[in-house]
């Protein structure tokens, strides 16, 4: 969410920000419309504020009037139909207010300067660690999976309908020994607070972080306005809408497990085999939140802690820097993570680290005090998945798959799953 202060003296710089994003064409009229009913609704207000000064003074010369035994009707008249009038503007203030706020929701984050301009195919590699493994001979995951018993698709459509998962035996014990070995490297050696946090979240927390209302059709409404979580961003960076946080609290870690959900997986038939796309996923969640000043280099910090995982795990990858027509709503700029998959050929993205600015804070109403006595300022909040767990199990299963259909368990893994080799 941007401020209205952006509306009213920097409306080109919004427009520049939308035009990198390729999306001028669509939200141009939507900041022209908001910069005019951001100038109606500061009319409207001090129209209010007049009729009120009005009133108060015909207020008091009413009880001027009494005191002196005079008579004041046409005096109280004119009092209640000011009041009469104060009212229909502060309607009309409320409606525009509304307006107002709805299109503030809809204009996307400005990308900062170092994000390159186009769509995904001016993504760039920025860094790549490890070998990838040559794909002949190496069979897809789902394949291997098959043979090993380890997931069932046809039960998890059974019971939940496509796109959802089923892990058997070993294969539900390396999900939990995922779930350790990504939580102990990021609390023990990474200095996160782990959190364990509700599935459901309220409509202000989903509208907090950007979901809602943009993407209120791709989300899962369970009951009673709460709604199921896309990813743990939402209720971990939730944990403090409202609040105002020490400086001496800062840079702040925190680090939580959950299932995630999200309708739009699979769509238009998308890499709907195997693992690739899913409705219900697991993963473990960075976020921190940070002053303006060091939201750089804690936006690099960040994303290193999440390629740990893929080291510790000897999984090879790259770091893409997106471009601005790929970086997502709410992202001022965002590190993609794409580990190999040899058994299908692809990159596949399992882990996105961003920075938000002030957006999020700002939609949350997250601040901190630089120093005491000091004026609240808006925080800076950054998040990434650290990691995705369903195509980080697909480069386990493709990238160390053995001729005999067994799979290598990465060293990282042994201890957590008690056992060297899936079979």
């Amino acid at each position: 969410m941007h401020d209205l202060k952006l509306l009213r003296d920097g409306a080109g710089v919004l427009r520049e920000g939308m035009r990198r994003r390729g999306k001028l064409a669509m939200l141009g009229p939507v900041i022209d419309r908001a910069v005019a009913l951001d100038r109606e609704r500061r009319a409207l207000l001090a129209s209010v504020e007049e009729k009120k000064a009005e009133r108060n003074a015909a207020s008091q010369e009413v009880a001027a009037l009494k005191r002196a035994k005079q008579d004041a009707d046409d005096l109280i008249t004119r009092t209640r139909a000011l009041g009469d009038e104060i009212g229909e503007l502060e309607r009309r203030y409320a409606d525009v207010f509304g307006e107002l706020e709805r299109l503030q929701y809809d204009l996307p984050n400005i990308v900062l300067p170092e994000v390159p301009e186009g769509g995904e195919e001016a993504n760039t590699v920025v860094r790549s660690w490890g070998e990838p493994r040559a794909s002949e001979g190496v069979a897809p995951h789902w394949e291997v999976a098959d043979r090993l018993g380890i997931l069932d698709l046809p039960r998890g459509a059974k019971i939940s309908g496509s796109g959802f998962v089923v892990f058997r035996g070993l294969g539900a014990r390396l999900v939990r020994a995922l779930m350790s070995f990504m939580l102990d490297l990021h609390t023990r050696e990474h200095g996160y607070e782990e959190v364990w946090v509700p599935l459901m979240v309220n409509r202000q927390s989903m509208t907090g972080t950007g979901q809602l209302p943009k993407f209120e059709d791709e989300a899962y409404l369970a009951t009673d306005d709460l709604f199921l979580i896309p990813t743990a961003e939402v209720p971990v960076t939730n944990l403090y809408r409202d609040d105002v946080l020490d400086a001496a609290q800062l840079p702040m870690g925190l680090t939580a497990f959950s299932p995630c959900f999200r309708r739009e997986a699979g769509a238009h038939g998308k890499d709907t085999r195997g693992l690739i796309r899913v409705h219900e996923f697991d993963k473990v969640e960075l976020v921190r939140f940070t002053t303006p000043e060091s939201s750089a280099a804690e936006h690099e910090l960040l994303t290193r802690q999440a390629e740990a995982v893929l080291q510790r795990l000897g999984l090879p990858y790259r770091v893409l820097l997106l471009a601005a027509g790929d970086t997502g709503f709410a992202s001022a700029k965002t590190y993609d993570l794409e580990v190999w998959a040899p058994g299908v050929e692809k990159w596949l993205e399992v882990s996105s680290c961003s920075t938000f600015t002030d957006f999020q804070a700002r939609r949350a109403n997250i601040r901190y005090r630089p120093a005491p006595g000091e004026k609240p300022r808006l925080i800076h909040t950054l998040n990434g998945s650290g990691l995705a767990f369903p195509r980080t199990i697909i480069a386990i299963l493709e990238h160390y798959q053995r001729p005999d259909g067994t799979v290598t368990v990465p060293e990282a893994l042994r201890p957590y799953l008690g056992v060297d080799v899936l079979s």
